[in-house]
């Protein structure tokens, strides 16, 4: 059996858990989730605590045991802390500007570059070269930093272009010259 998995997620003050047949529910200060978990999962609230156990044997339910339980933890998370995202912007002329729910990024191209956030989600943008990405649901906060991020990444030579805070980009030696 997962180790993970048969860890129970304590719920902190502030926050509540329901269950209804396969649907997870949270509820905390910053928002609500809701996650629909696999037939073969079961999961309850036990006091203040949520417990996910197994139905079957199957590949598949051990495959999504652990998964589920993760799942369920990032929410209790998400609803209470929050997830944030930090990236820099790095070269001459590269910029992001906010126009309300729009990123707008100059990064080098002979265009910008415009890219709607989701719902859900806040971008921060300070300086002109630093990009806070903040909201509840983890797998989107990451995404949308990605997304972001993809656009043009940090090169070794110069280091232009977009990187995470605290993503260390390994430079190169230039082409020598004899």
């Amino acid at each position: 059996m997962s180790r993970i998995g048969k860890q129970p997620i304590l719920i902190p003050g502030g926050v509540t858990a329901e269950v209804s047949g396969q649907t997870v529910t949270v509820k905390g200060a910053k928002g609500e989730c809701t996650y629909t978990a696999p037939a073969c999962i079961a999961v309850a609230v036990e006091g203040s605590s949520v417990v996910v156990t197994r139905n079957d044997d199957s590949k598949f339910g051990k495959a999504m045991f652990g998964t589920v339980r993760s799942l369920v933890s990032n929410m209790v998370v998400g609803v209470s802390q929050g997830y944030k995202k930090d990236l820099i912007i790095e070269g001459v002329g590269y910029k992001a500007v906010m126009k309300g729910q729009e990123i707008v990024l100059s990064l080098g191209f002979s265009h910008d570059i415009n890219y709607s956030i989701p719902d859900g989600i806040t971008v921060d943008v300070k300086d002109n070269t630093k990009v806070s990405v903040e909201g509840i649901d983890k797998q989107l906060v990451g995404q949308v930093a990605a997304r972001i991020r993809d656009y043009s990444p940090a090169e070794p030579y110069k280091g232009k272009g977009v990187r995470y805070s605290d993503e260390q980009i390994r430079r190169k030696e230039g082409k020598a010259v004899a």
